[in-house]
């Protein structure tokens, strides 16, 4: 047993470089679940023949899903090792996507999403992940962080040019099958690349992940604090959903078509990649909570751009501006709850964070078709963002100046 152990791969090593690539390859794959739904969401309305609000309700539930699976896959990790979680969301995510084909309603379409495909499927593959990457790697934990959640931006620029394709040639449904295939064939063969644990918790724990302010992070109780970084997380997702969810039905209303608004999307999450990698190098330099509020700043601007700016040249510009801004905010969380709760909790507290960015995203997709629905217009739903985002900003503020006074103190 003590030799086994004394051979094991170690954190910051090149076995550690190696599972990021194969966990990049997996968030990859995983996203198409979330990414989906935005592309066919004008051929599901159309088919089903219901409100932009309810066509919206499968990306609602999928994200739901998606944030309470992470807790659900999070404990199985903790408990079995990351592969057991990503074998089941692999099989679960096929399954979903199978189901989905055949849908006679848009309540069974919604179920497949928010059941299979969201809490038992692609939520294998987001705060699972993350927490890994956390343990495998000392040195140099915002950039592999970044890295790793990066391959959910990857999959944003990946999928929906890929789906807005076969849509367009043989039909939503077929394409959602082969997605199936796809996805649960290709996810179960990396996942069992990813048997090994990760290494002792004391070398995961490095001077990053120590506690910090004496178990009070900034000066509050933990819960008080947790909560805090739990309703920030659902503000900026409620305001980041917006483009991400409606650009491609915003795009079609315009006159620009389905196309263009893929494009978009592909583009916004393009360039979220390029946010992330920058965003994880600043988190190494300046603190997750410094990158959360440089990033909630920016992510403001570009909502507020969407407004006055509807041409063609002008949205593709603004796209790709709003992936820059907003690309590094989710993956700052996992930072900043390594950097001020204790390493031994960072797991249960990260799941906890990205389950409420997501519970954002959910409510954010839905409440933006409502909007539209009542004012028959994106501008209101754009300033609605604009008012969560502004929440997310006070509250990541809040945080800094506590920190701030602390050590002033």
């Amino acid at each position: 047993m003590t030799s086994s152990r004394a051979a094991a791969p170690l954190a910051d090593s090149r076995y550690a470089m190696g599972r990021l690539m194969v966990t990049l390859a997996l968030m990859t794959i995983g996203a198409a679940g979330m990414y989906v739904v935005p592309v066919v969401l004008p051929a599901v309305q159309a088919e089903f023949g219901v409100a932009r609000a309810d066509a919206s309700l499968p990306y609602t539930l999928l994200m739901v899903g998606y944030g309470l699976g992470g807790l659900l896959m999070g404990r199985l990790a903790d408990r079995f090792g990351v592969m057991l979680p990503l074998l089941l969301g692999g099989a679960c995510l096929g399954l979903g996507f199978a189901l989905a084909s055949v849908s006679t309603s848009v309540w069974m379409f919604a179920v497949a999403h928010g059941l299979l495909m969201g809490l038992l499927g692609s939520s294998a593959t987001f705060s699972p992940l993350l927490a890994d990457t956390s343990l495998w790697f000392v040195r140099r934990r915002g950039i592999a962080v970044a890295v790793c959640a990066s391959g959910n931006y990857l999959g944003g620029a990946i999928w929906p040019p890929i789906v807005q394709h076969f849509t367009a040639t043989v039909g939503w449904r077929q394409t959602y099958l082969g997605l199936g295939l796809f996805c649960a064939l290709s996810m179960m063969a990396l996942a069992l690349l990813m048997r090994q644990r990760p290494p002792a918790q004391v070398a995961a724990a490095g001077p990053a992940g120590a506690p910090s302010e004496g178990g009070r992070p900034f000066g509050l109780a933990p819960a008080q604090a947790l909560g805090l970084l739990c309703v920030a997380g659902v503000a900026c997702c409620v305001a980041m959903s917006m483009p991400q969810v409606h650009i491609v039905a915003y795009c079609t209303d315009l006159g620009y078509g389905a196309a263009r608004g893929a494009e978009m999307l592909s583009i916004m999450l393009g360039f979220g990649i390029l946010s992330r990698l920058i965003s994880g190098a600043i988190c190494d330099r300046i603190g997750g909570l410094r990158t959360l509020l440089l990033g909630s700043v920016l992510q403001g601007v570009a909502l507020l751009l969407f407004i006055p700016f509807d041409g063609l040249a002008s949205l593709y510009l603004i796209a790709a501006l709003f992936g820059l801004f907003q690309g590094g905010i989710v993956p700052s969380y996992a930072i900043i709850v390594r950097e001020h709760f204790p390493a031994a909790q960072a797991g249960a507290r990260v799941g906890a964070v990205i389950m409420a960015t997501m519970v954002g995203m959910a409510l954010g997709g839905w409440m933006s078709g409502k909007v539209f629905d009542l004012t028959g217009s994106y501008n209101a739903a754009f300033l609605n963002g604009i008012a969560w985002n502004a929440l997310n900003l006070v509250i990541a503020f809040s945080l800094w100046r506590r920190v701030q006074q602390q050590r002033r103190a």
